[in-house]
């Protein structure tokens, strides 16, 4: 038996673009209210045109700590309950081994990805546990459990959001509250890969040419699925890729 998604708020980061916009659809479509979050206030009045009043557009830093907090505080009823946390926002920045990284791309990935990630679940678990409901959904990375060349600080991010869910479930033990981290693999159709390769377009497709990636749509349904389990069904962890992605041989350097 599915929970009804009408009786739902869901704050979603990154709401702007890519998955996170997807899952506020999927979710507004159903009925729920979103506090959609993000920088970009344009891209959040697009969703609050498109399905009105249950969409709460919120401009939002997820990096400023304090402003995380003072957003959770002031939120005003009907959002201020919130059953539904997807902590969507992050990034990927560059493809250069570690010993040429630029610390800047560094950061901004440790910034959004671990920090961000941190301070809005430390913001709203507090009301989850007290009111006795609640569902925190990580979006992770294959990448956090499958190295490749370049990947460094973003699978070292994504790795930290899969041990940083479990460790919210040991903690939260006791509680009705449910965690899920939802660890996607390659995912068209996005901003992701342009943003990866500092707006270079022709590089970023070059990514996906001659595949059938995932799609933001094929993630927002999977973030739906596990909300919609029965109350006491946690899925711990989803890892989803494409037919056309899979895994390769250990990486070996042989000398001649």
């Amino acid at each position: 038996m599915e929970r009804k998604a009408e009786l739902m708020t869901v704050f979603v980061t990154g709401a702007s673009s890519g998955f996170g916009a997807a899952i506020a659809r999927r979710f507004a479509g159903d009925g729920s209210r979103i506090i959609a979050a993000a920088r970009r206030a344009g891209a959040l009045e697009e969703l609050r045109r498109a399905f009105g009043d249950t969409i709460l557009p919120l401009v939002l830093d997820v990096r400023d700590r304090q402003a995380v907090q003072d957003a959770v505080d002031t939120l005003a009823a009907p959002f201020d309950e919130v059953d539904v946390l997807v902590n969507n926002a992050g990034l990927a920045r560059g493809l250069e081994p570690a010993q040429r990284a630029d610390l800047d791309d560094w950061d901004a990935m440790v910034d959004t990805n671990v920090k961000g990630l941190t301070y809005c679940t430390r913001a709203l678990l507090p009301g989850m546990v007290a009111r006795g409901r609640g569902h925190i959904v990580n979006l992770g990375s294959v990448a956090g459990s499958y190295p490749y060349p370049g990947g460094n600080v973003y699978g070292a991010t994504k790795a930290f959001v899969h041990q940083f869910s479990l460790n919210l479930r040991a903690d939260l033990l006791g509680t009705p509250v449910r965690v899920t981290d939802v660890a996607p693999g390659l995912t068209g159709g996005t901003e992701f890969s342009e943003v990866r390769f500092g707006g270079d377009r022709a590089r970023a497709a070059a990514v996906y040419e001659g595949t059938t990636p995932l799609t933001a749509e094929d993630v927002a349904d999977a973030v739906h699925w596990v909300v919609s389990r029965p109350a006491h069904v946690n899925v711990n962890f989803i890892e989803m890729m494409p037919v056309a992605q899979a895994f390769g041989p250990f990486a070996v350097k042989r000398t001649t």
